[in-house]
């Protein structure tokens, strides 16, 4: 019995097996007979053996009746041997319906234990299970940092570049490398580039990209690096995160209403185009196309299944079940190439939009499009000629622009040899004043030029002089047409003398690139920085990293607010003390009066010293009175009196000292300008209505005293005057200072003739005058090794 039923099994299986495979070979030819490749072709030789015949059988380039069937033919061809598996099914059951591989999960037979690993006892189950995990794939498509550098980021600027940041030791890695190269087989047709990054190898790239853990990865798009954060390896996940970073509106959603506005923006000098689709969003392919040709074509997006898009398929007469892609110029009542299929290929696409991307009358707007406009090229035999009307952004030349149009829809010469474009002259000055020299045009305005790219710096031009392109509006049409005629006529007959082998040019001139007229402006680059900043901060941003980010901004914010009440609360103590000074002097004049800034003076005292001497800022100084308790009441008037002037100097500080408490301090300063080793005596009445002014950085001294004039023997003054403070004379009178006694024969006659007492109201006389020559740096300096310590008595 249990024989019976096994026979009956297998007899079922083969019948199954023998009708999957009638069926697949009926509904579908040999492929590799469609595209006229060998079994052992590789993935490049398909690829580009589908190029050629999708060129050669494409329903726009040729006529043949047969020529849409045998173009969905080799699509499914191409579709069957550029996926792995549906290819080695193909080879091995020769199944070509791809409904019969959609399954392609393995069965689970953990609950069987019947092929139990020994070593999943101790170790866990899958950890050493290496099949189908080829992580040679990722040595394979390795690049380094300076290819990321020098290839991938330029090109990230066209196309999405996946990266896969692995190790050789990574056990992830090689659990991963199986998805991997899934998401390559489905998404490279789209046209995504894919590589790996040794992460041992690279470690500069790791940090700069931003890779948090192996395995990781990274899409680079337009320059940015955008880390890949889900979990899971697939490529449902990978497009949908692709599709998530792609520019905004990159395909603009276009409903009847809005169609005509959408198709008549041409203006902006790109195509436009159109993708009609069955469904509420495009297809990846559809968004990679887009932003590929984001700088040349517009596209907008129209959804069949829309209520509101009824009028649009009606007018270009759409099929409600297909996909369908329409090319539009400056004449947007028909397109210029349409494509309507269940799933257009991204070949095909790029294929179609490449030879329509431009205008029928493009404008000079940058050098990418003067490159494609006008192409350079060393064949001189076989040279390109491009025709430009030099205009002005504005209304009043509309009718040249609209001549010069159609004059290049009727053309007779093919876009291969001759190209017809317009350029703004206030934008590109610099390069129409270059082809205007040698002609020495007083004005190039409504002029044509003819012009042949030598070389990407090197132009040979000619302009025609005999037509100017000056429309007269309020004409009537046969005369316009004659107008036209006539124009059109004799810029044939030039074009068609220059396309002669024999034929140069007349001039030739080096120019610099143009002006990229669709440049961002800088507000707007500063706003992409600020939304891509915000962008990374959001991605990277997690739930562990909140709380630390809120709390570091809330301390700033706390320390800022604090520092801000603080100073208001100062400023209206400060103000409030102003005001009530104010009064008092209103009260003491008997009139209003404004605020004076008060001269703060300072007593130099231990506790003070090393603020005003020893720890002073570069540059800053502080200027000493020295005093007793009986001369300092007039001693400060006049000191204040004196420096007045220079309370609103920031650099200088203004003190007095109680010669009783400093004695020890002045005379150790003494002795250290002098080099004296023994320990010097001074009187302390000799040495009131000093002032010195102290520089506590650089360790220097400047001394005014009345019987201390300033000379350039500033040494020997400074012994006489420490001789004279060391004596001790009588005290004829209270209050009065003592002249020197000198009996240097160095004493001039104006020494004798000085008076030999001082009174305390005429000891700071000449100390203004003292103050001017400190400041213009001609007083005599005295320098000391260190300053010495105050000691108060």
């Amino acid at each position: 019995m249990r024989a019976w039923r096994c026979s009956t099994v297998r007899w079922l299986f083969l019948v199954i097996l023998v009708t999957v495979i009638i069926e697949g070979q009926c509904a579908t030819k040999d492929p590799y007979t469609a595209l006229g490749v060998e079994r052992r072709a590789t993935l490049q030789e398909i690829r580009r053996a589908y190029k050629q015949l999708a060129k050669e059988w494409h329903p726009d380039k040729t006529k043949h009746p047969e020529a849409e069937k045998k173009f969905v033919e080799i699509k499914q061809a191409y579709e069957l041997l550029s996926d792995s598996e549906r290819r080695k099914a193909y080879d091995q059951f020769g199944i070509t319906n791809e409904d019969a591989i959609l399954n392609r999960d393995r069965p689970d037979y953990t609950g069987y234990g019947r092929f139990q690993d020994p070593f999943e006892h101790f170790y866990g189950a899958h950890n050493f299970n290496f099949h189908d995990q080829d992580i040679s794939l990722y040595h394979r498509l390795s690049i380094t940092a300076k290819y990321y550098e020098s290839n991938i980021l330029p090109k990230s600027h066209q196309t999405p570049q996946i990266l896969m940041f692995y190790a050789d030791w990574c056990f992830d890695c090689m659990k991963a490398a199986n998805s991997f190269k899934k998401m390559i087989d489905t998404l490279e047709p789209y046209g995504v580039t894919f590589a790996t990054i040794n992460a041992g190898h690279e470690q500069q790239l790791v940090r700069k990209t931003g890779v948090h853990s192996l395995p990781c990865i990274i899409m680079v798009l337009d320059g940015h690096n955008y880390i890949y954060r889900e979990s899971i390896f697939n490529a449902q996940n990978l497009v949908d995160f692709i599709r998530q970073k792609m520019p905004y509106k990159l395909l603009m959603p276009v409903t009847d209403d809005t169609i005509d506005a959408f198709l008549g923006g041409w203006s902006d000098n790109r195509v436009r185009a159109l993708i009609l689709e069955p469904r509420a969003q495009p297809r990846l392919r559809y968004l990679i196309t887009a932003f590929y040709f984001r700088e040349r074509v517009a596209f907008g997006f129209v959804s069949l299944n829309a209520k509101d898009t009824r009028r649009t398929q009606e007018r270009f007469k759409i099929h409600p079940s297909l996909d369908s892609l329409l090319l539009f110029n400056e004449y947007p009542s028909r397109p210029v190439a349409s494509i309507s299929m269940s799933d257009i290929p991204s070949p095909t696409l790029n294929n179609v939009i490449s030879v329509n991307k431009y205008l029928v009358l493009p404008r000079l707007s940058s050098q990418h499009v003067l490159d494609g406009v006008c192409p350079a090229e060393w064949n001189r035999p076989r040279k390109r000629l491009c025709v430009v009307l030099v205009t002005e952004n504005t209304s009043l030349h509309d009718g040249a622009r609209q001549l010069m149009r159609r004059m290049a829809l009727e053309s007779s010469f093919s876009r291969e040899r001759v190209r017809f474009a317009y350029i703004y002259k206030e934008k590109q000055d610099e390069f129409i004043d270059t082809l205007s020299k040698h002609n020495q045009l007083q004005d190039a305005l409504l002029k044509l030029v003819i012009f042949w790219r030598r070389d990407t710096n090197h132009v040979r031009y000619e302009w025609i002089h005999e037509v100017v392109l000056q429309v007269d509006k309020t004409a009537e049409n046969d005369t316009q047409d004659q107008f036209f005629n006539t124009t059109k006529q004799k810029v044939d007959n030039a074009i068609q003398r220059l396309l002669r082998t024999s034929e140069a040019l007349s001039f030739e001139a080096e120019v610099k690139d143009l002006m990229d007229e669709h440049a961002q402006s800088l507000a707007v680059r500063v706003l992409n920085r600020v939304l891509l900043a915000l962008e990374f901060m959001t991605d990277n941003l997690g739930q562990e990293h909140i709380l630390p980010a809120v709390s570091v901004v809330g301390t700033i914010a706390f320390i800022f607010i604090i520092g801000y009440l603080m100073s208001y609360l100062l400023r209206l103590e400060e103000e409030d003390i102003q005001l009530k000074q104010g009064k008092n002097v209103d009260n003491l004049n008997g009139k209003s009066a404004s605020y004076i800034p008060e001269l703060r003076l300072h007593e130099l005292r231990a506790e003070k010293y090393n603020g005003l001497v020893r720890l002073l800022k570069p540059g800053c100084r502080t200027i000493v009175l020295l005093s007793d308790m009986q001369s300092r009441p007039k001693l400060i008037s006049a000191f204040h009196k004196a420096v007045w002037p220079y309370r609103k100097n920031k650099t200088l500080m203004f003190a007095h000292m109680l010669i009783e408490k400093g004695i020890g301090w002045y005379a150790e300063l003494l002795r250290l300008s002098l080099s004296e080793s023994r320990e010097m005596k001074i009187n302390p009445r000799n040495c009131i209505g000093t002032v010195i002014a102290l520089n506590g950085h650089r360790k220097y001294f400047c001394m005014y005293h009345a019987k201390h004039p300033e000379s350039n023997r500033g040494a020997k003054r400074m012994i006489k005057m420490t001789r004279h403070l060391s004596s001790m004379p009588s005290d004829p009178e209270a209050g009065a200072f003592l002249g020197m006694e000198s009996s240097d024969s160095e004493t001039s006659m104006s020494d004798v003739s000085e008076p030999k007492i001082l009174l305390e109201e005429n000891l700071l006389d000449g100390l203004p005058n003292w103050l001017d020559r400190l400041f213009e740096g001609t007083t005599h300096r005295y320098y000391i090794n260190y300053w010495p310590d105050f000691t108060s008595k």
